[in-house]
């Protein structure tokens, strides 16, 4: 018998979303609210499964696994559409049923086991073994998919300056200035420039977790981010944040001994690095951001001109649509 993922008896669709578009008509303005500018295209991929189920006798409040699996092989086989764009599809299906348990339509959000188990790309074994990129797309997908606010700000953060994990975890509010975009690192041996900058999407995260912040247990203390016990969060806290959230979206798989099939905190890094990189941005400015110990001896003379480098950064920073 195949177990339905949201159980009759407990709470699940209310009457008045009973329609699917009503219930797609609710996550477009929840999307809006949450600044995507996705949200029309999440919307549309979301509506897509609803009436795919519909046309099968089932419902977004009654689906199964058994519906899971088949809209799967729906994707795979009779769309024949390919990993990085089923993924993409599982991603947003996943975020509309996060706003159903958000909105307590449903007891729970049935999709992040699936996607762990069904929507993982694995490797062959030749695949060198390197750390993991992700796309500009993946990535915003990633953020996208992170309902806790502080989580969102964590991993944005991360993305946007590619500071280690350490460093993250030393951050105080006082360190930044949201009004300018720039905050200053504490000072460690292994880094040289301590400025770093974000843009404004990211402004616009960090401004809602810290309104979020102030109701938050241990919000009198300094640190930027907050452990459930009202303690500044470690740095394995942090790593914990970005792994939990790169399972559900299919980009770490906790299981594998691979380095290419996890992600944490230093692929935010790597990302950082080289999408810096494809965009063009100069390769000192690269390594001013990132904090390099500068190894020859006239580098000591390169002066860079930190205007002109948050200009770069800006000009040449992706953007994730958040």
């Amino acid at each position: 018998m195949n177990k339905m993922l949201c159980p009759p008896g407990t709470p699940t669709l209310d009457p008045a979303f009973q329609r699917f578009e009503d219930l797609i008509e609710g996550f477009r303005r929840d999307c809006e609210l949450r600044k995507f500018s996705t949200a029309k295209v999440y919307a549309q991929t979301a509506r897509r499964f609803c009436a795919w189920l519909e046309l099968r006798g089932s419902s977004a409040g009654a689906v199964t696994k058994n519906n899971l699996k088949d809209y799967l092989r729906y994707l795979q086989e009779d769309r024949k559409i390919k990993f990085e764009s089923y993924r993409h599809d599982f991603v947003v299906i996943n975020s509309f049923y996060s706003y159903l348990e958000e909105e307590e339509l449903i007891q729970a959000n049935p999709i992040p086991a699936f996607v762990k188990r069904y929507v993982t790309k694995y490797k062959n074994e030749s695949d060198s073994e390197q750390r993991q990129l992700i796309s500009v797309e993946q990535a915003a997908d990633l953020v996208a998919a992170t309902m806790e606010i502080e989580h969102q700000a964590i991993i944005l953060l991360f993305l946007k300056t590619g500071m280690r994990r350490g460093e993250m975890a030393t951050l105080d509010i006082a360190d930044m200035d949201l009004e300018k975009g720039r905050l200053t690192l504490k000072k460690t041996a292994k880094r040289s420039n301590r400025l770093l900058f974000f843009d404004d999407e990211t402004t616009a995260v960090l401004r809602k977790w810290l309104d979020a912040r102030s109701r938050r247990k241990g919000h009198e203390g300094p640190g930027l981010f907050l452990s459930n016990q009202g303690e500044r969060m470690s740095k394995n806290q942090l790593q914990r944040v970005v792994t939990k959230h790169a399972t559900v979206a299919g980009l770490h798989d906790p299981e594998s001994e691979k380095l290419a099939d996890k992600f944490g905190p230093h692929c935010c890094r790597h990302w950082f690095t080289t999408h810096l990189r494809r965009a063009g941005m100069p390769r000192e400015f690269i390594q001013e951001l990132r904090g390099d110990v500068r190894k020859e001896a006239i580098d000591i003379y390169d002066h860079i001109d930190r205007e002109e480098l948050r200009r770069s950064y800006i000009a040449h920073i992706p953007q994730l649509g958040i």
